[in-house]
């Protein structure tokens, strides 16, 4: 049996089980929700009624009501296949609003799902489990997470041991419990099948696709625009599809998990709804194995490293937020033409901007954009060039060079 590793959630889970009566934790499938739900120590006790279980499905659907009446904590996984169990849940609140009385999990965007969302409206708070982070795998999630902490204070660790690198086969293996915690001898089998699960699958439970060879080229298509500024009228012209299908689907991946969109920082905050965001998927494995991306080595010829790179540390800063720092957002920054910044962590109503590099070294350049976005926004409190070497520096007023693998601790 393969040991269970503590995630970075389950301090914000525990603590909303003691103030809501609803608490629902979401996120991609396979990204570890079973696992956390029944084998945190914390959460034992609790009855587990898993609704991938033919006999608790059907039991849901006939008679819901006998299926939670009398209980006073209990835990639903998959409860996105029977809504209809959420309407009764509801009525149990409004009798009983005692906290911590239902654990729900599933692998949908509940918040993007419109009738389930006004369900639960006042009585759920919702908590995504994204893809193991690199503080997950080496356990460190008892500590504070660095970016936080330098944050508050701009001042670099005093540590003696070396900082590792991020190597390519981290990126490539991405977060997926099976995969980057080394139980599998074939990785790529294991995400073809999850491919042909979230397709064949999860896809018709959301929703009817009537292509779904249509449907899977433009999941690879979005795969290689990972890390790319979203433009639907583009991507629907190279997948032979009409802008409205074309948003639909990807609608029905960002209620899968399997993208997200990243919005644009900018100053005035109405304006970001306006700006196209920037599409990332959910993880670096799948990404890299539907790109067809082999080998992000150095001495490989490979056009997409940078995009997934960017999509590993998005997907390792969206996990390390969601649980040890909610009250932060993330964005990117662009001016069309002339300058980026991969990231900018906002909290407070004053910024970090982060620009990731995969190379051991840097160069002047690399810092245009950073050294652009710390002219533009007075309320920047620091700029970081988060690059795959060992030595954290401060190279300018306001810049740091500090390593990914720092950054990400």
């Amino acid at each position: 049996m393969t040991e269970y590793k503590q995630r970075e959630i389950t301090k914000s889970l525990l603590g909303a089980l003691k103030d809501m009566p609803v608490v629902v934790l979401t996120g991609m499938r396979q990204v570890g929700k079973s696992t956390l739900i029944q084998g945190e120590p914390a959460l034992m006790n609790r009855r587990y009624i898993n609704l991938d279980d033919f006999s608790h499905l059907e039991a849901a659907r006939r008679n819901p009501e006998s299926l939670i009446e009398g209980e006073d904590q209990v835990t639903i996984d998959e409860v996105q296949k029977c809504p209809e169990l959420l309407t009764v849940i509801k009525r149990a609140v409004d009798r009983n609003r005692t906290a911590g009385r239902f654990l729900l999990s599933g692998s949908a965007n509940f918040a993007l799902l419109k009738g389930i969302s006004e369900t639960l409206a006042g009585r759920a708070v919702y908590l995504i489990l994204y893809p193991f982070t690199q503080r997950e795998i080496t356990r460190e999630v008892d500590s504070e997470p660095f970016l936080p902490r330098f944050f508050r204070s701009l001042k670099l660790p005093s540590r003696r041991d070396p900082v590792q690198l991020i190597k390519p086969a981290n990126i490539q293996m991405g977060g997926m419990p099976p995969v980057c915690l080394g139980q599998l001898e074939d990785p790529g089998l294991w995400f073809k099948g999850y491919e042909q699960t979230f397709l064949e699958r999860d896809l018709r439970e959301l929703a009817q696709v009537a292509d779904l060879l249509t449907f899977r080229h433009l999941l690879r298509l979005a795969a290689i625009r990972t890390g790319q500024i979203l433009k639907i009228s583009e991507l629907a012209r190279d997948a032979k599809l009409n802008s409205s299908t074309t948003s639909r689907y990807l609608n029905l991946m960002e209620t899968s998990f399997v993208i997200r969109r990243l919005e644009p920082y900018l100053g005035n905050r109405a304006s970001r709804l306006i700006k196209s965001p920037k599409l990332y998927f959910g993880d670096s494995g799948l990404a890299c194995h539907l790109a067809g991306v082999e080998d992000l080595e150095s001495t490989s010829i490979e056009p997409l490293r940078d995009a997934m790179l960017e999509t590993y540390v998005a997907q390792n800063l969206a996990g390390i937020l969601e649980a040890k720092w909610p009250q932060a957002r993330l964005y990117f920054w662009n001016i069309q033409g002339r300058y980026e910044v991969d990231f900018i962590i906002e909290s407070e109503r004053e910024v970090i901007a982060v620009e990731v590099k995969l190379a051991q070294r840097w160069v002047e350049r690399d810092l245009s954009g950073l050294k652009a976005f710390r002219s533009a926004a007075p309320n920047c409190r620091a700029a970081i060039l988060a690059y795959n070497g060992t030595e954290a520096v401060r190279l300018d007023k306001k810049i740091w060079a500090i390593p990914l693998r720092l950054l990400l601790s």
